[in-house]
């Protein structure tokens, strides 16, 4: 699926914990997790992963890169909708298999193929066996899907 030879590889644990040395610490499949969130407000936007071809090319370039595993394919961030996701920062946990990059996003500022500004626009009520009873709708569609 990726060739993680882009990357030196992860440490032993304790090693890998503080480094000062960019290891992504690929899964099985060759991905890493990565979370989405506004760099202007903090707003969760998606959590997508990364192969080292997309997590190598997000950090070149700027722009959010990532694996589709539903496609089996490499996906540049607005490609066909518009909506590219410019990194202002990213961050890595501390044994380097998630990545948190903090984007600006071009256009209409949806982030979820739904149109939506985030993938996170239904939330699960709490309390009292209250999650089994539906979803709440947090965010309205935008026009047009992303």
């Amino acid at each position: 699926m990726t060739d993680t030879a882009a990357f030196e590889p992860p440490l032993e644990k304790a090693a890998q914990d503080e480094t000062d040395q960019f290891r992504p610490k690929f899964d099985a499949n060759g991905l890493v997790t990565c979370v989405v969130t506004d760099a202007a407000t903090g707003t969760l936007l998606m959590v997508a992963h990364m192969n080292a071809e997309a997590l190598r090319k997000t950090v070149e370039t700027r722009i959010a890169h990532y694996f589709s595993r539903s496609r089996n394919a490499l996906w540049r961030k607005g490609d066909t909708s518009g909506t590219v996701q410019t990194v202002e920062e990213m961050h890595v946990d501390c044994d380097q298999d998630a990545v948190w990059i903090k984007v600006r996003v071009a256009g209409s500022g949806a982030s979820c193929h739904t149109g939506r500004t985030s993938c996170f626009y239904r939330s699960v009520p709490l309390g009292d066996g209250a999650g089994s009873s539906g979803l709440v709708f947090d965010d309205a569609p935008a026009s047009g899907e992303n």
